[in-house]
């Protein structure tokens, strides 16, 4: 009890919140490099993906090749790529967009390709060509999974990011490392805690945003033919 009395008075001593070294400032930094490397992961695996999920096609290879970066441990590209690029923000972004990159290529790729074979071919009836099928009718119906990807991504970023500030990265790693380095165990574990609680965020978010999707892809899903497609694309 007495050491959870010292980390609540840790986290309500007001300058710990204020200045470049203050948690707000340490969240910002922490989103800021977390939300780029999603972002460009999701650039880079999404198209994957929805090429080889829609072609049905070279998928498996895709997907092999991309959970080469699960294989290697995170600590070790932040390693190697520190030794490319030197300390900061760049060696940590390449290292978390590795991370990220695998559960997004398996999802899209998954989602597209396991879309119902009557669904393409009543939207082919419409007269639609393989890119409009692609956006009007697979991704949607796949976007569950898409977003499940995301969702994967986005959590195990934002845990691992805490590593950046082992090679002067910031975010809220700063505070269990330099805890650990000062012996100062209440910031250790606050810095762990608020680690925690920003992943349940992102968690709890994504997983709405997830479940919202689910309800209109199972709206399209549902159709039986041309005209019921026509209105669920509307709808």
């Amino acid at each position: 009890m007495e050491f959870l009395g010292r980390v609540v008075e840790w986290l309500t001593t007001a300058s710990h919140w204020s200045g470049s070294g203050g948690i707000v400032h340490r969240v910002v930094e922490h989103l800021e490099l977390s939300g780029a490397s999603v972002a460009t992961a999701a650039l880079v695996a999404m198209p994957i993906g929805l090429v080889f999920g829609h072609i049905r096609r070279g998928g498996v290879v895709a997907v092999n090749v991309a959970n080469v970066g699960r294989a290697i441990p995170s600590f070790a590209l932040l390693v190697l790529a520190q030794n490319v690029f030197g300390i900061g923000f760049r060696p940590a972004y390449v290292a978390l967009v590795a991370l990220a990159v695998p559960p997004i290529v398996t999802n899209t790729f998954i989602g597209v390709r396991d879309v119902d074979v009557d669904v393409r071919e009543a939207a082919r009836g419409m007269g639609m060509s393989g890119s409009q099928v692609l956006w009007r009718v697979e991704l949607p119906l796949a976007l569950p999974l898409v977003i499940a990807g995301l969702r994967t991504a986005a959590v195990n970023v934002v845990a691992t990011a805490t590593l950046a500030a082992l090679i002067a990265g910031g975010g809220l790693g700063r505070f269990i490392v330099d805890g650990l380095a000062q012996r100062d165990s209440p910031q250790a574990f606050s810095g762990a805690l608020l680690v925690a609680l920003l992943a349940v965020a992102i968690e709890v978010t994504l997983g709405a945003v997830q479940r919202r999707a689910r309800v209109r892809s199972a709206t399209v899903a549902r159709v039986q033919g041309e005209e019921e497609l026509a209105d669920a694309l509307k709808a």
